[in-house]
This record gives C-alpha cells, structure tokens and sequence, in this order.
C-alpha cells in the first residue's frame, strides 16, 4: 500500500503570491497533491479575502510542474454538472494531466442562505452530486450522449476536448452513512474522510466499496521539542478537535510514529493542514524530517 502527502491551504487572509509559494513549497517538499476550498466565503470566519478556487488552481498550475492539484471539496451545488465537467476537462489540460475532483454534495448550508442559491433538501443534493458524476464521466468520454435523471437532463451533450487523463480521480468527501458513503462506494476512486469523523473510521471504512482512503489531519509540526507545547496551542486555537479531529503532534520523530500508525489502519493519502497556515519553510521542512524519512 501506498503513502501519499497531500497539503490542505485553504486560501482565505492568503494572497495569490502566497499560495503560489506554498505550492512551489509543497512540490519541492515532495508532498504529491495540493487543496483548496471550494467556498464563496469562509465558514465560520469575518469577511476576508477568499480567492476563487478554480481560478486559483489554475494560477497554481502554472506555477508547478508535478504536484497534483484538487479541492477538499468542490461543493458541487455551485455548478451544473455540464460546467463542471468542462472546467475540470479544461483544467487537466490546462496542469497537463494534474487535476483530482474532490466533491461533495455541500453542507454549509449558510453559503447557500447567504448568497442565495437554490438548493434542495441534503437528500436531494446527494441525488444531485450522483448525478453529477454519471454526466461527469459522460462528458469526459468525448462522445455524444443524452442523459435523463431526476434532477438534471441533457440531450445531445458532449465534451471536447476530453481531459489529458484517462480517467480523471475522483475524490468524494463526506462520512454519512445514509447519503455519502453510498455515493463513495458507487463513485469515488478515493474516500476522504473528514477529520471529525477519524473516530468512527472503523466503522466508515468498510462502506467505501473500492474506493481508496486519504484522511484529513489538522498538524502541529514542532521544530524542537522546546516549541511543542506553544504549537500545540495555536493547533487548538486554529483547528479545534470539535471540526478537524485529534491532531498529528509535535516532533519530526513523534509525527513519523503518528502517520505509521494512521497508515497501517489503511489510510493511503495523508491530506495534512498545517498550524501555521502552511508556511512555505515549515513545509520544506515538513518533506526533510517526515516525506523523506518515511519514503526512505
């Protein structure tokens, strides 16, 4: 079994600059993917600047040459599926093959209160996000098709040009055993699992069907044993265990020991968001002392 590191920036109080840095950070840290939000604003924060995500991905894969890019997750009630189809198929093309669709049928419902999107019940948007990823193979195939769902119907559809993957990954994010899982186990080549939900794992696991599993992990990553303590303050004061889970914690040494741990429960992809906003310095020493160690 495979270990990948994925990094988590979501891109609010960072400009553009600075998420172009932390993307040539990752890369160069040997970190394989790199994820933003996919929000109009940012829950549960004031009004502050939040860069739009897919303009922002292809900012960033101008800026790199191998780390793959995606969303955790794409909130897939903001698009019709037509258009995300041809921004996803436009975007692989744009990074040469580099884009994962993270998605998920979207559960912030102040966004949609907000901004005054029409959305259905979370049943529905489940049935909607189903349906979104059946026209979202369709129209990566290239080839003329109709399509007749509940929620959505295209006649004589198509999409041209077709991504630079054969197929493009799809990630689906999300814990609920009712209205998400079943959608992983039909759907996703990877299951996200949320970093609240890590301690019913045992449970969710096995609902996933073929899907592959990455996790989410807030990380207090401490440069001397001197500063565990204060990072382990900002981690809890940043990412709090009520949203993100119990988090990785302290040294290089005691982080090493975390992710085996994680990894031998079946985790693949480590989608890792860092105490201090992913400091470009922090992640390349994050890819010496942790990525290289392990893959060594």
């Amino acid at each position: 079994m495979t270990i990948q590191f994925g990094v988590f920036v979501p891109q609010f109080r960072i400009d553009l600059a600075g998420m172009r840095d932390r993307a040539s950070a990752a890369e160069e840290a040997g970190f394989d993917s790199f994820w933003v939000m996919d929000h109009l604003f940012s829950p549960g924060t004031r009004p502050t600047d939040t860069l739009e995500s897919w303009t922002l991905l292809t900012a960033l894969a101008g800026a790199t040459t191998d780390i793959r890019l995606g969303h955790l997750v794409g909130c897939n009630p903001l698009r019709h599926p037509a258009v995300l189809a041809k921004m996803a198929a436009t975007l692989d093309r744009v990074s040469g093959g580099r884009f994962d669709l993270g998605i998920g049928w979207g559960s912030v419902e102040a966004e949609f209160e907000i901004f005054g999107i029409p959305v259905g019940s979370r049943r529905a948007r489940a049935e909607q996000l189903g349906e979104t990823l059946e026209i979202f193979r369709a129209m990566c195939s290239g080839e003329v098709f109709d399509y007749a769902g509940k929620h959505f119907e295209l006649r004589g559809a198509y999409g041209l040009p077709t991504p630079v993957q054969e197929r493009i990954p799809v990630h689906i994010g999300g814990a609920g055993v009712q209205l998400t899982m079943p959608l992983v186990a039909e759907h996703a080549d990877w299951w996200n699992c949320v970093g609240h939900a890590r301690p019913r794992f045992d449970e969710l696991a096995p609902l996933r069907g073929n899907a592959r599993i990455s996790a989410q992990y807030p990380v207090g990553f401490a440069a001397d044993a001197a500063d565990v303590d204060e990072v382990a303050a900002a981690t809890a004061r940043r990412m709090p265990e009520s949203g993100w889970g119990e988090p990785l914690l302290g040294t290089a040494d005691a982080i090493i020991e975390q992710l085996r741990a994680e990894h031998e429960r079946g985790v693949e992809l480590f989608v890792l968001r860092f105490h201090d906003f992913a400091d470009p310095a922090t992640l390349r020493r994050f890819g010496r002392d942790v990525i290289a160690p392990l893959r060594g």
